[in-house]
Order: C-alpha cells, then sequence, then structure tokens
C-alpha cells in the first residue's frame, strides 16, 4: 500500500531493482493508495490479503495497523512508525514475532524539537497550532512530546486535526486571527494528502511553519527538520527481499527492527540513507536529522532554493 509519496515508492522500485526484481519479469506489484481516508485503508487492506501475496509493505501508522487487523498470517513489512510496540504491530524490537517485522526512523521525542525550532527561526511565537492525526499512534504520541516542552519555549499549543480540508481551512483561519502564531506539521499519511492545502495556508495567513519532512519543504514550506524518509522506503526493500527469498517476520532479531544510530549533530547533519547504521537504538541515543530552509518570496518559498542547514 502506497504512502510515501512519488519520492518514496520510486525509492523502493530501486531498491528493489539493485537486489534483482523487477516489475513484470520476476516481480508483481500491486498498489493501492487510500488518500488517508480510514474507510479506504480498511477496505484495501482486505483486498490485498485476498489477493494472498508473498509479502505486503505499508507504510506508516495509518496503514500497518488496518494490515495488522487484516491478516495474521501474510508477511508485512512496515516503516515511519514511531512506536510499533505501542501501536501493537510487534511484541518487541528484539523479537518482532507474528507476521509483521519493519523499523522506525524516530521517537516521539521529535515532536519537542519541532516547537523548539520554531521558537528558534521565529522568536516572537507565543502560539502554535499542531496539525496532527488523532486517530494513530504517532499522533498522539508526537502531540504528548510536544505539550511537554510548551512551558519551557513559552509557546501554547493548541491541536488541529487532519483528517478534514475543510476543517483545516477553517481552523486556521480562525488560528490566526490572534497574533503571533506559527504552525507545526507532525508525521501522517493525512499530512501528505494535505500538503499542498497546509503550505498555502500558512503562507496566506504568514504562520512561520515547521514541517517533519524535506517532501513539506521542496514544496514551499518554510523549514523541516527530520529523518531521511525516502531512504527508509529504499531499506525496506531489503526486508521484502528478505521475505520473498524466504526469511519470516517473526525470526527477525534485534538488527531487523531499528532505529539507526541517528545522533543529532549539528556540524555533520545530512539527509541521508542510514542503511550503515544498523545497530539497535540504545536509550540516550540522539537523532540526527536533516534541517532544510526555503528562500521565500512573496510569502511562498521556492524549491529550487531549498538548502540544508548546518
Amino acid at each position: 500500500m502506497a504512502a510515501g509519496g512519488p519520492g518514496g515508492n520510486a525509492a523502493f522500485l530501486q531498491g528493489l531493482q539493485q537486489l534483482g526484481w523487477t516489475v513484470g519479469q520476476n516481480l508483481r506489484i500491486d498498489y493501492r493508495w487510500s488518500g488517508g481516508s480510514e474507510d479506504e485503508t480498511r477496505k484495501y487492506a482486505a483486498e490485498l490479503v485476498a489477493l494472498a501475496p508473498d509479502v505486503i509493505f505499508g507504510p506508516g501508522s495509518a496503514t500497518a495497523g488496518p494490515l495488522r487487523r487484516a491478516t495474521r498470517t501474510v508477511p508485512i513489512v512496515f516503516t515511519n512508525v514511531a512506536d510499533p510496540v505501542g501501536a501493537g504491530l510487534v511484541e518487541s524490537l528484539a523479537r518482532p514475532g507474528g507476521n509483521m517485522t519493519g523499523f522506525t526512523p524516530f521517537e516521539y521525542g521529535i515532536g519537542a524539537k519541532w516547537l523548539q525550532l520554531l521558537k528558534e527561526i521565529a522568536p516572537n511565537v507565543t502560539r502554535a497550532a499542531v496539525l496532527r492525526d488523532p486517530t494513530i499512534s504517532a499522533g498522539l504520541g508526537l502531540w504528548a512530546a510536544i505539550q511537554s516542552v510548551s512551558p519551557v519555549v513559552a509557546i501554547e499549543v493548541s491541536p488541529v486535526n487532519v483528517g478534514d480540508p475543510g476543517e483545516i481551512e477553517h481552523s486556521l483561519a480562525a488560528f490566526a486571527r490572534s497574533p503571533n502564531g506559527g504552525l507545526i506539521m507532525t508525521a501522517s499519511a493525512l499530512a501528505v494528502v494535505h500538503r499542498d492545502l497546509t503550505i498555502a495556508l500558512a503562507a496566506r495567513h504568514r504562520l512561520p511553519a515547521v514541517y517533519y519532512d524535506r517532501y513539506f519543504a521542496v514544496a514551499g514550506g518554510l523549514i523541516s527538520y527530520g529523518p531521511n524518509t525516502v531512504g527508509e522506503f529504499r531499506r525496506a526493500a531489503d526486508y521484502v527481499d528478505r521475505i520473498l527469498k524466504g526469511e519470516k517476520p517473526a525470526d527477525s532479531g534485534s538488527d531487523e527492527i531499528r532505529f539507526g544510530d541517528q545522533r543529532e549533530d549539528r556540524q555533520r547533519a545530512r539527509h541521508r540513507n542510514s542503511a550503515d547504521t544498523a545497530r539497535p537504538r540504545r536509550r540516550g541515543d540522539r537523532m540526527k536529522c536533516a534541517l532544510y530552509a526555503c528562500v521565500a518570496s512573496g510569502g511562498r518559498s521556492h524549491p529550487e532554493s531549498c538548502r540544508l542547514l548546518r
């Protein structure tokens, strides 16, 4: 089930091809795109399971959850799930069990960093609208992390659900009526669906905004801070390859579901594939994320002027 935008899907296919899998020759892929709809996601999950495939790739919490409920036998590979244990997808990071395996590129604590970054780029901000999907574990966990640092940076935070475009537009218009506001977009499939709308509304209401992925910065968003999610799709191809060759998700060890060593280093931050850092993430590790910004003109930034900061 595709949920990573064109960059993620292209990276996934490229990874498979490098491993010897070519669509139309020795591989068939059936795609489903739900557009962030819960009902459509459940329907397509059931459809894919009914096809009896060798493996299903389901990126994101909003996709992986319905797939988990649809089958306990078909192997499933996930990525971009912040808390696979808390979401009930696996038994533990060391031993997934069941029919699911994968990895996660970030922890909920990155939400606190987004709010701190908003204060850094816009010191006058005292209020922030936080766009999130409350129906997935990432939406709840990231919101909690943002709330926890709110008193420290002196920014009052308000949640805005991303399920309906009309609700987004109405909520941000009401929020922008008061001064000193900013915006944070948290990770979800619906965030991808409503990317262009959110960027346009932030520009219209002159809200400095921090996004979780470079995908938003290159589309005109002000700034993004987060891991290389496109690279994670390329890594997912390796998981799919191993399952196609007979490996079982339940047999995955601690090197299978991993965070990678993504230490935050302002001097050396890179938006990169972290496949070379395959050890399990340990308590105390810090995130290594890429900070991207775009040069704005007339209230909207230009993708060609996006650059890596720090």
